[in-house]
């Protein structure tokens, strides 16, 4: 789940049970197939898929099975066909909700996302909705504990690369580009041996809504926890303030 961008967010996220991390596993897998569907299996040649090979590597999965993923979505002429598939909508006192998903019958995600809000209390909306109350950016996640760099010397390395924004946090560093650039800039930091806690484009809000109420937390709560449960469901933003 994507809401505040910190990095307390991303560590828990990886310390998630066995099952959770299956899920992230999952998900990926997706993700790599279709990139080497669009831009074949080379990462040389292939932006996308080289985002992804990141993206995994930041989660712990493990490099044979990206090496997998690769040859079997090269290799299978038979393989499912994933279509990529956005909803928006709304979760208790007016919060945000933004889904990505990778499906094979979009029938049947639509039904789930739908029945996910609706067990919350909430309503799916039109595409566009609420993405308005979003900016699209590059985010990479910094550990401070993995780098040995002063935050100057990694502000100056990443804005020369092309970052938008710099920003220091408690226990990470976050570094937010165009999503044009974000490719560039990820690889630049990469040669430079920067260690990521998470690097991904992302959805981030411009601005947040408080839930008090034990109805509205409960709310919120089961509309996440059914869209985490979904393997259709890539990613999940919102603007509720945890």
């Amino acid at each position: 789940m994507s809401g505040h961008s910190k990095f307390a967010n991303i560590k828990h996220k990886k310390e998630k049970n066995d099952a959770a991390k299956g899920k992230v596993f999952t998900i990926i897998g997706r993700e790599i197939a279709v990139a080497v569907k669009e831009g074949g299996p080379d990462p040389d040649n292939n932006s996308r898929l080289r985002d992804v090979i990141a993206k995994a590597k930041a989660n712990n999965m493990p490099n044979d099975t990206i090496e997998r993923g690769i040859k079997k979505a090269a290799g299978d002429a038979n393989a499912v066909n994933y279509e990529s598939v956005t909803y928006e909508g709304y979760g208790p006192n007016g919060t945000a909700i933004i889904v990505d998903a990778l499906t094979d019958n979009k029938n049947r995600t639509a039904a789930n996302v739908r029945s996910a809000f609706t067990k919350g209390k909430g309503s799916l909306g039109t595409q566009g909705c609420v993405s308005y109350m979003f900016d699209k950016k590059g985010q990479i996640i910094i550990d401070k504990e993995e780098c040995d760099l002063d935050a100057d010397d990694l502000m100056m390395m990443a804005l020369d690369a092309g970052a938008e924004d710099f920003t220091e946090e408690e226990d990470s560093f976050i570094v937010l580009t165009d999503p044009d650039d974000f490719s560039v800039v990820r690889e630049a930091l990469e040669q430079e041996k920067i260690a990521m806690a998470d690097a991904q484009v992302t959805m981030i809000p411009q601005t947040y809504v408080e839930l008090t109420d034990e109805q509205d937390l409960y709310n919120i709560n089961k509309i996440l926890s059914l869209l985490d449960e979904d393997d259709d469901v890539q990613e999940v933003y919102h603007n509720w303030d945890e």
